[in-house]
């Protein structure tokens, strides 16, 4: 039996610094967030039950451990951390138990740690390596073919949006420290869910589901405009795009749900780009934690379109890609039932010396395919630009 212990501390300034060596892992927003070290607990799950079955897997695993905790607040006390799978086939995803946290959340900082952590010699951070990306012939032509078939059986009537993906890969020229990353993200994204966990990092700006209590909120996101390529955001391929995006999380939203608030949507501008946005806001009807509740939304219409069953087809058909944990839940539950899952956006995934950045964009029946195109390099260049020269890696 484990002993959780979380105590009130102070201020501990820049959370990224306080990341003791490159295993760190890492959730920044803001000034708020949360820095984890060391390993308590470990769960790898595949399949279609995955989210089911790593929800009871921490239940187990925080009822066998005895809970001191001073705070009691969202992300005190026993914590995990997840990535998750997109697809429900072969694929590993994982919740981890670190052995030491330190957060802060609305001006509060803390401390937990699970037993007795060893402590550990701080390592000096390493700049972002050079890389070396890899030229992909023909890419572009591949692309402009799925969109188009894509468009063709949207105007069918086959279904009424897919979002297609694509992926650009690297080598990296020396040791990858995402502590570097995440500072170079939370500068250039301070609105964003930056992140640091087990191999993937990135700056999402799509929270998929969080739960403080009773108080459920998710920011859905459809609808992109970016310099040099489409500069007016609200068109009518962008507001059907957002539409059929707000629409199926809302559909979840209320099956759990006593009331919901779904207001006009708004503009968020980013760094690279700008997207229609949709704050929604609801009261649990029950004591649904925000794992549950992003299992139950995963994939919603922005990652993966309408209606799901057939979207998922066809971009299983046209992308010839394995999304692996790109465009799905990453994130954080505590011993409540309380916790943040972003939808992995704007992410890299890091084996070894390899570089993997995803992006994607929602295919309805007026897109373009040479606009679709210039929008994943958009995307892209979110985490691409923080490593220097952007390069031309698809021709």
């Amino acid at each position: 039996m484990e002993l959780v212990r979380t105590v009130k501390i102070d201020d501990p300034g820049s959370l990224v610094q306080v990341a003791p060596h490159a295993g760190a892992t890492l959730w920044l927003r803001g000034d708020d967030g949360m820095v984890a070290w060391g390993e308590a607990a470990r769960f790898e799950v595949s399949g279609p039950d995955r989210f089911d079955l790593a929800r009871r897997w921490w239940r187990r695993w925080t009822a066998a451990s005895r809970i001191s905790d001073e705070l009691e607040r969202p992300g005190s006390g026993p914590i995990a951390f997840g990535s998750f799978t997109f697809d429900d086939g072969p694929g590993s995803s994982v919740l981890i138990v670190p052995r030491v946290v330190v957060g802060r959340r609305d001006g509060i900082a803390w401390r937990t740690t699970v037993g007795d952590p060893e402590q550990l010699p701080r390592t000096a951070w390493a700049p972002l390596p050079h890389v070396d990306w890899r030229t992909e012939p023909g890419a572009r032509a591949r692309w402009h073919s799925a969109v188009a078939h894509a468009v063709q059986d949207i105007r069918a009537g086959r279904l009424a949006k897919v979002v297609l993906a694509r992926d650009v890969r690297g080598r990296l020229s020396g040791r990858f420290d995402p502590r570097s990353a995440v500072a170079r993200l939370t500068e250039r994204f301070p609105s964003c869910w930056a992140f640091a966990v087990d191999g993937l990092i990135g700056a999402s700006p799509e929270l998929l589901a969080a739960r403080v209590g009773r108080d459920v909120t998710s920011l859905v996101l459809a609808g992109t405009a970016w310099p040099g390529g489409a500069h007016n955001l609200v068109t009518p391929k962008n507001s059907v795009e957002h539409s059929l995006a707000a629409d199926s999380a809302i559909a979840v939203l209320e099956e759990y749900c006593d009331t919901l608030d779904v207001p006009t949507p708004h503009v968020l501008r980013l760094a690279n780009v700008t997207h229609l946005a949709t704050m929604i806001t609801g009261t649990l009807r029950g004591n649904t934690d925000s794992l549950a509740l992003a299992g139950r939304l995963h994939p919603t219409a922005a990652v993966c379109g309408t209606p799901t069953h057939r979207a998922r087809e066809l971009l299983q058909a046209l992308e010839g890609l394995d999304r692996d944990r790109y465009a799905a839940p990453v994130g954080w539950q505590d011993s409540r039932g309380d916790g943040e899952w972003c939808i992995a956006l704007r992410c890299a995934r890091v084996r070894g010396q390899e570089l993997r950045l995803f992006a994607g964009c929602g295919i309805v029946g007026d897109s373009s395919p040479a606009a679709e195109w210039q929008e994943t390099e958009a995307k892209l260049g979110a985490v691409r630009d923080i490593f220097g020269i952007r390069e031309a890696v698809g021709v």
